[in-house]
């Protein structure tokens, strides 16, 4: 059994795996405040939850796009389980064709999104992950690794409403009554949730423009499930995504 987490901005995803099985799937928010023992303490607490003995897990899998958590959560596993976690990063063997500018400014959670998506979807495929930020990947036909795009996230823009306005209130992230919205909050529902959807469903297009085919789609991440019903494409969500990635990448670096 591994364990596998993923550091985010705003969440860390943290997950067991037994074989083919993911256990559990939990969220514990971003805080580079935290020391390891308080680390060590919640991941202790999920595992009490979910009834898994510290001496089942066999081994452990880390990715991060925050770099001052890297050593803190690396310490607080090292120090509950007794074992070296691998760290997603540069050299790593993942079994992608990187065909970007630079490879190794990559994100390590894109980098476990496109592994999972190659190997349980396979090519051609975008993968929308709705964290934070909002990122679209890219694999071609020939299964590379051609890039995305990047935008503000759901959470992202309503902060930015919230904050840069007077009368604009912090809403539920979730879908209006109807896209013309006749109040305050559901016209931000509609301008929030809505207007994601339709960037989704434009960027898939012109994304299928420029490749010249069309292919599959998958979204994961926190709000994926908020966000595609309202979508026009037919787009798979698989919140398990970054997991499974993590746990494919793991058996390759054994």
């Amino acid at each position: 059994m591994i364990l596998a987490l993923d550091a985010g901005n705003t969440n860390i995803v943290a997950g067991c795996i037994d074989g083919e099985k993911i256990l559990f799937i939990e969220r514990i928010k971003t805080d580079t405040s935290k020391t390891e023992l308080e680390y060590i303490v919640l991941f202790q607490a999920l595992m009490h939850l979910h009834k898994i003995a510290n001496d089942e897990i066999e081994g452990a899998i880390i990715s991060s796009v925050v770099p001052p958590l890297n050593n803190i959560i690396t310490g607080a596993v090292r120090k509950m389980f007794g074992i070296e976690p691998q760290i997603i990063c540069p050299g790593i063997k993942t079994g992608l064709r990187i065909m970007v500018d630079d490879p190794a400014t990559v994100g390590s959670d894109l980098i476990a999104d496109t592994v999972a998506g190659l190997e349980y979807y396979g090519a051609p495929l975008i993968i929308i992950d709705m964290g934070t930020a909002t990122t679209v990947t890219v694999l071609d036909k020939d299964k590379s690794f051609i890039g995305g795009a990047i935008m503000p996230g759901v959470g992202a823009t309503m902060d930015a409403l919230v904050s840069r306005t007077s009368q604009l209130p912090r809403i539920a992230l979730e879908a209006p009554r109807k896209i013309i919205g006749t109040n305050t909050v559901d016209c931000m529902k509609s301008g929030i949730i809505i207007a994601q959807a339709a960037a989704m469903d434009g960027m898939i297009d012109r994304m299928w423009k420029e490749l010249g085919y069309e292919t599959k789609v998958v979204a994961t991440g926190g709000l994926a499930s908020s966000i595609v019903p309202n979508c026009s494409h037919d787009i798979i969500i698989d919140n398990e995504l970054i997991l499974k990635g993590l746990k494919v990448i793991y058996e390759k670096n054994k």
